[in-house]
């Protein structure tokens, strides 16, 4: 079980560059907790700091990669936990394919940026990610019980959702909030890193 040190390390490696508050809202730390982790982290040459946000520094991400073995040894010798970590790689591409439909769309046999001028088709998109979610409720859950600070993403994908279907688009795939795409996409990492998998393009 990883110590608040490397959770917060953890997390900003998740995140990669970011400010304390969203290291914490994706780990579970208090905010206080994860500043004064991360702060510790620049006084020991761990993470660089700028202009409030921090990033690991290239030794940081080898010394916390080499942990994981020991700090997931739990979540890889749990039967439970893989399967659900299976379950996610057997929807992740069918989420792929949602998002480059809704990023972009198919003009006369050619793919072109999605302008949402249409806005039948995209909600033919939406209906496709909630279907998926509703697919993905039962994995969420699964990865919640072998490790139960991932609830967290399920509580923020179901979040983002439900502003969509309140009339928010931007919550589909927008990288500067917590979009579905977005908190998918760090699910994933967090998820490789756990089972010492990596990711392919």
């Amino acid at each position: 079980m990883m110590d608040d040190r490397n959770l917060a390390l953890h997390g900003l490696a998740i995140k990669r560059h970011a400010k304390a508050e969203a290291v914490a809202d994706l780990t579970g730390l208090s905010p206080d907790a994860a500043q004064a982790q991360l702060a510790t982290a620049v006084a020991s040459g761990r993470a660089i700091e700028a202009q409030g946000a921090y990033t690991l520094t290239p030794l940081a991400r080898v010394a916390l990669q080499s942990r994981y073995e020991v700090d997931f040894a739990a979540q890889r010798a749990d039967a439970g936990f893989a399967a659900a970590y299976h379950g996610f790689e057997r929807i992740n591409p069918e989420l792929k394919s949602v998002i480059t439909d809704w990023q972009t769309m198919n003009v006369r046999g050619e793919r072109r940026v999605n302008d949402h001028s249409d806005p039948d088709y995209d909600d033919k998109v939406i209906d496709r990610l909630c279907t998926l979610h509703e697919r993905a409720e039962t994995v969420l859950a699964g990865l919640a019980r072998g490790l139960p600070r991932m609830a967290i993403y399920g509580r923020k994908l179901e979040a983002a959702l439900d502003r969509v279907e309140s009339g928010q688009p931007e919550w589909v795939s927008d990288i500067h909030r917590d979009s579905y795409h977005t908190v998918w996409f760090e699910l994933h990492e967090d998820l490789l890193r756990i089972m010492g998998q990596t990711r392919v393009e």
